[in-house]
């Protein structure tokens, strides 16, 4: 394959996690209105949004699993069918039902997009290319979300209504049907789709391992970033532009990544990662007005890294596990998320009830029920600063043991 086919099914890549984007920043910026429309409690909203991150891990395993099998391409067209029957259902839905079905389809589009394109940069690139492009594909899902937030945020302020919004995610799934279309993709390496091979590497405790840490890294990213219009309503910061805020620094942080995991290891940013994402979200559970938006960036800070490195580290350090190696790590942190969310939406129904007893309404109550909410959910990130020290000096002692 030559470089220019590389360069198109890169951008290509890159326009269908755009897609993904727009589905997470959209669907964000329009869940108050969702509830208000359809008379839904945050736990009915947690459960829609569950189907966003349920969808996302099934196609992410199963096309994992035939990736050798069936290649990219089958998997792409699946993809777009998936995201444009997603899309026009929910513009449809009618009502809680249709909602839940919808985004399950828009889910498995958004999980045969990693399962594609991530194995398919693998293979096309090796070493610190490999990294710094795997890092700039995933700089499009937070570069996208800043895009997706702008524009739910402007079409919320002109009262275009949320049909309108999710009509926009039709741009990049168009765009990046063209760029596939017609094109020749990578074959699979023999040794890596071997799915023998591939089970015999996942079965060590290093994948074991880090699969464990995904489900952690996932939800201490997603958690706070899909719930962001509704916890920080009343925070005195505008929720949309706390969105963006972050996502725009995750995808600055992500195009120069290459250098900075080259430099400190996949470890040493792992680690780093979890304790600034714990400090920001600490900082939004106690901060208000522009002082959240300070927060925003040590949050930034924190998660940036999280996704491509988990992915690299598989890649890199665990290369036999191949496409369903990194897929599978990938579906644990979406199936972690898509637990967690109708959890946090009770969560925050019962800080609300408990702020509600404590004599809170309007918007105390609702700021009140929202830091409690945080408060509970730097939990996640500070479980993570524990298990990435032990992976640091344990990934420290194999280099020693394989120097002697």
């Amino acid at each position: 394959m030559n470089d220019q086919t590389n360069k198109r099914l890169f951008y290509a890549s890159c326009f269908a996690l755009i897609t993904t984007a727009f589905s997470f920043s959209i669907r964000a910026g329009i869940l108050p209105e969702l509830g208000r429309t359809f008379e839904l409690t945050a736990q009915q909203l947690g459960v829609i949004n569950s189907m966003w991150f349920l969808g996302f891990p099934i196609s992410m395993v199963i096309g994992g699993i035939f990736y050798g099998t069936l290649g990219p391409k089958k998997i792409m067209i699946f993809a777009f069918f998936a995201h444009m029957v997603g899309i026009l259902l929910t513009i449809y839905s009618g009502g809680y039902t249709g909602l839940l079905i919808s985004t399950l389809f828009i889910g498995l589009g958004n999980g045969c997009t990693e399962a594609a394109c991530n194995p398919m940069i693998a293979a096309s690139y090796s070493g610190k290319q490999m990294n710094t492009l795997l890092n700039r594909f995933h700089m499009w899902f937070p570069g996208g979300i800043v895009l997706g937030s702008l524009v739910s945020f402007a079409m919320t302020k002109m009262d275009l209504g949320w049909e309108a919004q999710i009509w926009i995610i039709l741009i990049p799934t168009i765009i990046y049907a063209y760029l596939f279309y017609g094109q020749p993709f990578p074959e699979p390496k023999k040794e890596i789709a071997s799915l023998s091979q591939n089970l015999k590497a996942m079965a060590s405790p290093l994948f074991i391992f880090i699969g464990i840490c995904m489900t952690l890294t996932a939800i201490s990213e997603f958690g706070p970033q899909q719930w962001t219009g509704i916890i920080m309503a009343k925070s005195g910061a505008e929720p949309m532009v706390i969105l963006a805020l972050v996502t725009g620094l995750m995808a600055v942080g992500r195009y120069f990544g290459g250098e900075f995991v080259h430099k400190f290891d996949q470890t040493g940013v792992l680690l780093g990662s979890a304790i600034f994402t714990a400090l920001g979200i600490f900082l939004f559970s106690t901060q208000t007005g522009p002082m959240a938006y300070v927060a925003a960036v040590f949050f930034a800070m924190g998660v940036c890294y999280f996704w491509p490195n988990m992915i690299g580290f598989v890649a890199e350090k665990i290369p036999l596990s191949g496409a369903i190696g990194m897929s599978v790590v990938g579906a644990l942190g979406m199936f972690s998320t898509s637990i967690w969310q109708p959890i946090i939406g009770g969560w925050i129904d019962s800080a609300r009830e408990k702020s509600t007893a404590m004599g809170l309404e309007g918007d105390a109550l609702e700021l009140a029920a929202g830091q409690a909410t945080l408060q509970t959910m730097i939990t996640f990130p500070a479980i993570l600063i524990v298990l990435f020290t032990v992976l640091l000096f344990w990934m420290r002692g194999k280099v020693k043991a394989q120097a002697s």
